[in-house]
């Protein structure tokens, strides 16, 4: 029950678009009457609402309503927000408040610079860690171990095809550690070297 209703959360996270019920039972390896029994319960909570075509499921109003009163009740995600807003508007550039959620780097809210280059970014985007700066700076605290435990083959795989070596990645991590900053160069977009 509990632990396919979170599958289901998570799995829409993940695909970030309405699906199809079936698509969504086959994604999730469940059984189809499973699915659309748990699906009926979770739209009945407006926990998810069905789109388009009345065949496709996605999240429902109600878990934005949770997030807005999970981010006014979090002291550290309304300061962190001020803080970046604040930043964005005194440098022009795009600034980000990033967090540590699933073993991810975490998106959770962007200020759009002023400049006419502009990084753009997606609230909610989770993406492997070995692929930015601020991976590195949010890892700077943990031991390897544990650092290790997070990061799969996978996340050491840039969006080209390049590979980082896990014991770069460690190093940089050492090294953000010492100097409380980290700066990389074309990981994820070549085009921002």
């Amino acid at each position: 029950g509990l632990n396919r209703a979170l599958h289901i959360l998570e799995f829409l996270h993940a695909t970030q678009r309405a699906i199809g019920i079936g698509e969504l039972a086959k994604g999730l390896n469940a059984p189809r009457s499973t699915t659309y029994t748990l699906v009926r319960e979770l739209v009945g909570a407006g926990l998810l609402e069905m789109a388009g075509d009345g065949n496709r499921v996605y999240f429902g109003k109600k878990l934005y309503l949770y997030g807005m009163a999970y981010m006014r009740g979090n002291d550290l995600l309304r300061r962190g927000r001020q803080e970046v807003d604040t930043l964005s508007r005194e440098t022009g550039e795009t600034s980000e408040l990033c967090m540590l959620q699933s073993g991810r780097y975490t998106i959770v809210h962007s200020s759009p610079g002023t400049r006419p280059f502009r990084i753009s970014s997606a609230t909610g985007l989770q993406i492997p860690l070995p692929w930015t700066a601020s991976g590195r700076l949010l890892l700077a605290g943990l031991e390897r171990s544990r650092i290790e435990a997070m990061i799969s083959r996978d996340d050491l795989v840039l969006p080209d095809g390049r590979k980082i070596e896990l014991d770069d990645f460690i190093d940089d991590i050492a090294k953000a550690r010492v100097t409380g900053y980290c700066v990389t160069s074309g990981l994820v977009d070549a085009y921002t070297k």
